[in-house]
């Protein structure tokens, strides 16, 4: 059951990674290439757009690892973190201002993420030390 959760907060991550890379990464650069930034804008837009993509498959990489083996469990920790602050971050800005921002899957993707993660790796690390 443990694992169970681990690597259902691991697929979450890397189907998500694999949506934002393709299917938004193709929406988000029309939209940028349709305005008037400057090149080098367009393209630093993309590498913090793809940043996060990436931050998803390591996500996604090493939630798998972990419910594999779970004696990495401590691995899990700065990652759970990075997706539950996401999630925080993208809340903040939400309701300061920037309502789209909650419309988007990112908050619950990472709230997922981190949720089911934090659940399973606490089983996994409540049961590796009774044992």
């Amino acid at each position: 059951m443990e694992a169970a959760l681990v690597t259902a907060a691991a697929l979450i991550a890397l189907v998500g990674a694999l949506f934002h890379g393709v299917v938004g990464g193709k929406i988000y650069m029309g939209h940028i290439k349709a305005s008037e930034l400057m090149p080098l804008t367009q393209s630093l837009s993309l590498v913090a757009w793809q940043m996060f993509t990436v931050f998803l498959v390591v996500s996604g990489a090493t939630l798998l690892c972990v419910a594999m083996k779970p004696d990495l469990a401590l691995l899990a920790y700065p990652v759970l973190a990075g997706n539950a602050l996401g999630a925080a971050l993208f809340s903040l800005l939400g309701v300061m201002g920037h309502a789209r921002l909650l419309k988007l899957p990112g908050m619950y993707l990472m709230g997922l993420t981190a949720l089911l993660g934090w659940l399973g790796i606490g089983r996994l690390f409540i049961k590796s030390t009774s044992v």
